[in-house]
């Protein structure tokens, strides 16, 4: 099979994910600049989601392929990103449970969108409620990376991390959200199938 653009820019987004949880995990470069290093890399695979589906719609190249891909690549970029952060940052209380809730939604509707296709042949796109839901996960992760080092010599920012906690806050309720108009959207159709 031939991979149009938006699709091989889906793959890259994968193939970039270990490079910034390496940055993550292992500050090679001293915790400062390895999260500067991380941000960008992990800005630069974001951005390769919002150019992949403009391309995609402007030269019609949508595939059931990249219907797919898209939404699986983003789920490895978040993921990658949270289960490092989970094992790198454990000054951020709660983070786990906020990490939970996504891996648990992320999980439920990618569980849907199988058996959708599986008994329909339908590939269930990304919503638009879907689509805010991964840039505040995209900016959650990226405030995780650079709020220390933006704001790292501020004591109120040292201790408190409220940018982090803003943001995980709103990617919480969005992920929330957007799983269970997915989950009503699709679950009767499921059902109905069985």
């Amino acid at each position: 099979m031939k991979m149009n653009l938006p699709n091989k820019l889906s793959i890259f987004r994968i193939i970039l994910v270990p490079f910034f949880m390496l940055f993550i995990a292992w500050p090679v470069f001293g915790d400062f600049y390895s999260r500067i290093v991380a941000a960008v890399i992990f800005t630069i695979a974001s951005l390769t989601d919002m150019i992949d589906g403009k391309i995609a719609r402007k030269h019609n190249l949508i595939t059931n392929f990249g219907k797919f891909i898209d939404p699986l690549a983003d789920k490895f970029l978040v993921f990658g990103a949270l289960i490092t952060m989970l094992a790198s940052y454990t000054y951020l209380k709660g983070f786990v449970l906020v990490a939970t809730v996504v891996f648990f939604r992320e999980l439920a509707v990618t569980s849907m969108r199988l058996l959708v296709v599986n008994n329909s042949g339908t590939v269930v796109a990304a919503s638009w409620l879907g689509k805010v839901k991964t840039v505040t996960q995209i900016v959650c992760i990226i405030t995780i990376l650079i709020e220390p080092v933006i704001f790292g010599k501020i004591p109120f920012f040292e201790e408190y991390h409220p940018l982090s906690y803003i943001t995980m806050a709103v990617m919480t309720v969005m992920t929330l959200w957007s799983g269970i108009d997915y989950l009503r959207a699709y679950l009767p159709g499921i059902d109905s199938n069985d």
